[in-house]
């Protein structure tokens, strides 16, 4: 038997050093995404051009998807990874949900290019009851191009009715964008590999407690707008 023991131990060994090297590289994958958010935030915050304060004071809730592809020839497609957060009761931040943002577009359109871009929701709850689902961006709920200038809500749809505002950030230039018709799904997986695997969307919006220096660093940056 003891020969056939040590075969056996070293394959446990082995397929546990394997997990665990897995699991490592799917944590620095997430965190990896969430720094690039802060990134973004903090591009979006040193801006010319940027979201009017007024729009800041009326948002519950934020989507931050970094270098969304956005590509097209005569018929277009956007697909992106981020992070989703919503204000709690409190006024602070909560911890981040990752999202996948994948939608198409018709209209003469050519090339590729690599987005940064934000959705500012005027209300929570069309993010906490998506659960483990998801929602068509300018189907489920309105969207407009969002308004630009740090000190006024200016430009389109200076009343803010619409419940979701877009904004983009391509080769230095600071624009709001359509993103009707994009579709805004829960990542379950991702959201499983670096919280826990019982967790659900609607527990993390619940919470702003993690001390994940990436979390932290995220909220401080969202502040930073």
């Amino acid at each position: 038997m003891k020969p056939l023991f040590v075969p056996m131990l070293m394959s446990m060994l082995l397929l546990i050093t394997a997990t665990l090297n897995t699991q490592a590289q799917t944590a620095t994958k997430e965190n990896d995404k969430i720094q690039s958010a802060v990134k973004v935030l903090h591009a979006f915050s040193t801006s010319g051009e940027s979201i009017p304060q007024e729009l800041l004071k009326e948002t519950e809730g934020i989507v931050i998807i970094p270098g969304m592809i956005n590509a097209g020839f005569a018929v277009g497609g956007k697909r992106g990874k981020g992070v989703a957060m919503v204000k709690l009761a409190d006024g602070s931040w909560s911890n981040p949900v990752f999202v996948t943002l994948t939608g198409g577009s018709f209209g003469f359109q050519i090339g590729v290019q690599s987005v940064d871009l934000v959705l500012v929701f005027r209300h929570k709850g069309v993010l906490t009851e998506v659960k483990n689902g998801d929602f068509t961006i300018g189907g489920d709920i309105s969207a407009a191009a969002g308004p630009v200038g740090r000190s006024s809500t200016a430009s389109t749809d200076h009343k803010l009715e619409a419940e979701v505002y877009s904004y983009s950030r391509s080769r230095g230039l600071f624009a709001g964008i359509s993103v009707n018709g994009t579709n805004l799904a829960i990542d379950k997986t991702a959201n499983a590999k670096f919280y826990g695997s019982d967790i659900t969307s609607q527990q993390i919006f619940e919470t702003g407690k993690s001390t994940k220096p990436a979390v932290v660093t995220l909220k401080e940056a969202l502040k930073g707008l």
